[in-house]
């Protein structure tokens, strides 16, 4: 009778053992799915996202009794975070600098051939005097055309080389007055109403040296009669 009530509480205990796995597999098999199911409904997010997803569904239903492990940020993940940014950094200093020395290259190697074009400027400014002697001379001598060739030769010369070095006389007659390029030594009357506010003569030349003006044409003016 005994061996009986005692083979019956065994069987018991089995049945309530057989219920409670039921129930835990039930139970995980239901977490599992609402796992998934959330998981697809936000497919479109990152993999991180969809992973904290499915922590955060199995943390708000696990039975009180469970241990779930969290999982531990590896610290050579931060330091390849921290080293990628420091190589950013690095990185956009290093095409700030090359832009900056290239512009610096640039910028002294337009100096350079300024100073290089204009280097020769006083000179050739303390000549121009020479060339309008040059130029009066040769009209005095037109009735001495031996004299005048001689003269010439040495005009053009002269004028060659410093052409040469980028000397340019500037062209004012029949041209509107420009107070930028032209010095009004003084106006006549013309009858002719097109050519009031233009050069009718020119009394010294103006020059360019390398496209700058460094010397003003002392010019007449004509205006309304």
């Amino acid at each position: 009778m005994e061996e009986q009530k005692g083979n019956a509480e065994k069987d018991n205990l089995k049945d309530r053992v057989e219920d409670i796995k039921n129930t835990v597999s039930e139970k995980a098999e239901e977490f599992a799915q609402q796992a998934k199911g959330k998981a697809e409904t936000f497919a479109g997010k990152t993999l991180d996202g969809v992973e904290k997803l499915i922590n955060d569904v199995f943390k708000k239903n696990k039975p009180e009794d469970a241990e779930f492990e969290e999982e531990a940020v590896d610290p050579k993940d931060i330091e390849i975070v921290e080293l990628k940014k420091e190589m950013d950094e690095l990185r956009d200093k290093y095409v700030r600098l090359y832009a900056d020395f290239d512009n610096y290259k640039k910028r002294t190697a337009k100096e350079k051939l300024e100073t290089i074009q204009t280097a020769s400027k006083e000179i050739i400014k303390e000549l121009l005097p020479v060339i309008d002697d040059f130029e009066r001379a040769l009209k005095a001598l037109e009735g001495d055309s031996e004299a005048k060739n001689g003269m010439q030769l040495i005009y053009n010369k002269l004028v060659s080389n410093l052409t040469a070095k980028g000397l340019t006389p500037m062209e004012t007659v029949g041209k509107e007055f420009n107070v930028d390029e032209h010095e009004a030594i003084t106006e006549i009357p013309v009858s002719n109403p097109k050519q009031a506010g233009k050069v009718i003569d020119q009394v010294e030349k103006g020059y360019y040296l390398n496209g700058k003006l460094i010397r003003f044409a002392k010019v007449i003016v004509g205006k309304k009669n």
